[in-house]
């Protein structure tokens, strides 16, 4: 066995996962296992909710509606919003003014407006459940000095933030604020009181911030109109200090550069004129005089330029005559004395009139120079105003800088001005994005706490899920025996039998003063030793004896040494065969049956268990009247030579037993006991002390002798063993038995304990026939053999005459 533990062990192959109906089928044999813990948790909790629910003090909500509106008022603002509509309210604003409205200095103020530290409703916590357990627990380690007023002040302020909640409403401008307390007025008081209190403190920092940006802006304008003048004057001063003087927008020497070139260029249009008039009367001078139609037309010509009226009248005279002379040459023929006439007052219209030209010429030559001298003149006055427009563009190129600083101070200062206007409009009038759209109703039924359903509902989850987890903790920690399965799976075993627990009422008696009493199987005399112990001690293959032995009498007659079970459990099997306890140990009997057919393997049964009070002896007991009854020469024998309760149990008056026979003091004939009912016999263990070296007595040459001769005279020997973990005994009792049975006590064996021990005997694990699970519990069990409940119900069992 030993090995086979070993190599479950170090088994390294991977598990598989469990399928969805192995998952729900172990879900379902969890909570038939454990459903009175879940059932008493489920209620604890309800329970416990429903304690909360009717002590804890009643609390109502009162909620008002703020809305940060986006939409800017414009009444009083001078400048006009920007196209496209209001300038929207990011959602990080909103956040922030929840965070605002959770704060203590509105907080602070509406605890002073409204008294709340004086508010007996307000300062109260209700006087429920956990508020007495609370105050009690506070005030056992709290000081008993009175409170200050700042103490009082942050109780108040706590009180006000644990009732206080403000949220958003979805993404929306709408922020909710709602306040418990246990009064309805009150709560719907204190919600109006913050949704005021949030508007006021708004106009108030919005005024402040107003206040310190007038006062800002009025020490920046004054500073700006210092620059602004200080900047014009620097402007001025530059001016004056280079000459530089604006007419009508313009420079002093622009507009003279301007007036200079214009007259410059009239001068020398006139001096083109006073010139060309001159040369043109100069030619005519000096053209041919006698030339008359050369004169006429460049007298035309100078006629229409000079337009003088003299030549012109002259020559129209000079045409006139030369009209004449023609007319009368050709009537009164060329040397006609009139036409002679005519012709000398020609020729003196012509001298008249280039002396008249002469004197033009002289008045053209005149013009000519004064034109000359004007275009000179202009040309000089030119040249010394584009010298003084030189040097000014210099000074000019720093005067537009000056120019342009005291431009931006000007306007800085214009621009800081129209602020500073706005911003004492603003102040008298400040404005703000918040408005309350629902206020708090003192009338309607608003009770919020406690909720009744909600916390009966989380009772009701809660409790399940707190349930199945200590179910599945008391599991985990149950590393019991409990069903068949579990001691085939963890023992490698076959379980033979379910033994069921035996009540009182089920004991039968043959006796009206026995009658009464009632054993469970497992029950053991604890009478007191009377004598020191005696010691024995294992030489070679014989048992030496160092002492005395116990006393034997041989007087006791064989009608004397009669079974004595009336009032034994393990007479039960007789007593009531129909019932499950006795079918039980048909199962033991038939496996027995069937392991020793052909072999004689399994004559000698040794029955042990993993510790004591498992009820080892009782099934011993009840095995062997079941052989004994079926009608094998069946024998029992108590080898639990430490503590022998079935000796104590069936023969209390036994003087010798096992330990005479094997020291040769007496005949095993003559120790033994029968039931004359099932003609069972019984080798009784007679010690009357303790008894040290037990496992040297059950290994000795004379116990494997005894055995041999018994062999011989029965077909089955029952051998009742001592417990494995507490003495070694078992482990000597190699050549004794041909198998083993190990009882294992339902709900109380521990798997390690039993896993431990029989990794301490291999003998056992290599010759165990199966395992007993005893004291059953039926109706539990089947709640925790889930396939196998049906098994365990007893409408089965009755259809065959069974009762327990």
């Amino acid at each position: 066995m030993l090995q086979k533990i070993t190599s479950r062990e170090i088994e390294t192959t991977a598990p598989e996962t469990p399928s969805l109906q192995q998952t729900i089928s172990s879900a379902l044999a969890l909570v038939s296992r454990q459903y009175p813990v879940m059932i008493f948790t489920l209620l604890l909790c309800i329970g416990l909710a429903g304690i909360y629910v009717f002590t804890a003090p009643k609390r109502y909500t009162g909620t008002a509606i703020l809305m940060i509106d986006s939409r800017k008022m414009q009444g009083l603002q001078t400048q006009a919003p920007p196209s496209g509509g209001d300038n929207p309210i990011d959602s990080a604003m909103v956040d922030s003014q929840v965070e605002l409205l959770k704060s203590e200095a509105i907080a602070s103020k509406v605890i002073k407006d409204l008294k709340l530290v004086g508010s007996a409703d307000f300062m109260s916590d209700g006087g429920g459940l956990l508020s007495s357990i609370s105050g009690a627990i506070t005030g056992i380690f709290s000081e008993s000095t009175p409170p200050t007023e700042e103490q009082i002040l942050r109780a108040a302020l706590a009180r006000f933030a644990s009732g206080l909640s403000i949220k958003r409403v979805g993404v929306t401008y709408v922020i909710e604020i709602s306040f418990q307390a246990l009064s309805q007025e009150l709560a719907a008081r204190i919600a109006n009181a913050v949704a005021d209190g949030y508007i006021l403190d708004s106009l108030e920092s919005k005024y402040q911030a107003s206040r310190r940006a007038a006062v800002w802006l009025q020490d920046r304008l004054k500073e700006l109109r210092s620059q602004a003048s200080s900047a014009e004057r620097t402007v001025a001063d530059f001016k004056a200090k280079n000459n530089i003087i604006d007419a009508g927008g313009r420079l002093l020497t622009e507009q003279q550069l301007a007036e200079i070139n214009t007259s410059l260029t009239t001068a020398r249009s006139q001096r083109a004129e006073a010139q060309a008039k001159l040369e043109r009367i100069t030619a005519i001078l000096n053209a041919d005089s006698d030339d008359s139609k050369v004169i006429l037309n460049d007298l035309a010509t100078v006629s229409e330029t000079m337009a003088n009226p003299v030549i012109t009248k002259l020559r129209q005279t000079y045409l006139e005559y030369a009209a004449k002379q023609a007319d009368w040459s050709n009537r009164y023929g060329p040397t006609h004395l009139a036409v002679v006439n005519l012709r000398n007052q020609m020729r003196e219209l012509r001298r008249s009139i280039i002396d008249e030209l002469r004197r033009t010429a002289e008045v053209y030559k005149s013009d000519l120079e004064i034109a000359k001298a004007r275009e000179e003149s202009s040309q000089k006055s030119l040249n010394d105003t584009i010298a003084i427009s030189n040097n000014t563009g210099q000074a000019q190129i720093v005067l537009r800088d000056l120019e342009s600083n005291a431009q931006s101070a000007r306007a800085l200062s214009d621009n800081f001005l129209q602020l500073y206007m706005v911003s004492v409009q603003q102040q008298s009038f400040p404005i703000t994005e918040a408005r309350v759209i629902s206020q708090a109703a003192s009338t309607l039924p608003n009770k919020t706490s406690p909720r009744t359903t909600l916390i009966l509902l989380a009772a009701i989850v809660g409790g399940s899920i707190l349930a199945a987890l200590v179910a599945v903790l008391l599991d985990m920690m149950d590393r019991v025996f409990r069903t068949v399965s579990q001691v085939e799976q963890l023992v490698d075993t076959r379980c033979l039998a379910s033994i069921p627990v035996i009540e009182r009422s089920a004991v039968k008696t043959n006796s009206a003063q026995s009658g009464k009493a009632a054993w469970r199987f497992g029950k053991r005399d604890k009478s007191k030793p009377q004598q020191a112990p005696t010691s024995y001690g294992r030489s070679g293959t014989t048992l030496a004896l160092h002492g005395s032995a116990p006393g034997f009498s041989h007087q006791q007659s064989h009608r004397d040494r009669l079974l004595s079970t009336e009032e034994s459990v393990g007479r039960h099997v007789i007593d009531a065969p129909f019932s499950r306890f006795a079918e039980g140990f048909r199962s033991i009997k038939l496996a027995s049956d069937f392991a020793n057919f052909g072999a004689g393997s399994s004559k000698v049964l040794g029955i042990t268990s993993a510790l004591p009070n498992e009820g080892k002896s009782t099934i011993s007991e009840a095995l062997a009247q079941t052989l004994a009854q079926s009608g094998c020469r069946t024998l029992l024998m108590d080898g639990d030579i430490r503590n022998p309760s079935l000796t104590a149990r069936l023969t209390p008056a036994a003087q010798g037993g096992l330990i005479h026979v094997v020291l040769g003091q007496a005949d095993w004939r003559d120790v033994v006991w029968i039931d004359p009912q099932t003609n069972l016999q019984f080798l009784p263990c007679a010690i009357t002390s303790r008894f040290s070296n037990s496992s040297d007595l059950l290994g000795s040459k004379q116990m494997e002798d005894l055995f041999q001769e018994l062999r011989q005279h029965f077909d089955r020997i029952v051998l009742d063993l001592s417990p494995l973990a507490p003495v070694v005994d078992v482990r000597a009792t190699r050549g004794l038995a041909d198998s083993y049975i190990l009882v294992i006590e339902w709900a109380k064996s521990k798997v390690d304990i039993v896993e431990r021990v029989l990794s301490e005997t291999p003998v056992v694990r290599e010759r165990m026939l199966g395992a007993v699970l005893n004291k059953v519990n039926v109706s539990v069990m089947s709640r925790y053999d889930t396939y196998g409940a049906a098994y365990y119900r007893n409408r089965y069992y009755k259809r065959y005459g069974y009762v327990d």
